[in-house]
């Protein structure tokens, strides 16, 4: 005889499962954004490129980490879930990632405002 979650687990789930892929499709816009900064911007400038490929593998490396990020808290969110109980996100995950986020966004910035 199986067990049937009722509709507030069943929800919980859902939303656990809604959560990983917006983990994932934050990781592949990151990844989009390497590209485009790191692989095509370089080839229609005429100034040095060496910046903009520094700033892909930027974003390159951000959207590892989000991608590492997202799976490990998926596993934290279903352990919990399989226990009843809740995992709280790590701060330290919240910060690093929101560092590099936003040093990335300024590095850009900066490129893009002094070239």
């Amino acid at each position: 005889m199986s067990v049937v979650p009722d509709d507030v687990t069943r929800r919980t789930w859902l939303a656990e499962e809604r959560t990983w892929l917006a983990w994932w499709r934050s990781g592949i816009t990151a990844a989009t954004a390497a590209v485009a900064v790191g692989g095509v911007v370089p080839r229609l400038v005429d100034e040095s490129r060496d910046a903009y490929i520094a700033l892909g593998a930027g974003y390159a490396l951000l959207a590892v980490a989000v991608f590492v990020a997202g799976w490990l808290r998926q596993r934290a969110a279903q352990s919990a879930l399989d226990r009843g109980g809740y995992a709280r996100l790590s701060a330290v995950w919240v910060a690093a990632l929101s560092f590099a986020a936003g040093a990335l966004a300024l590095a850009t910035f900066f490129v893009i405002l002094v070239g």
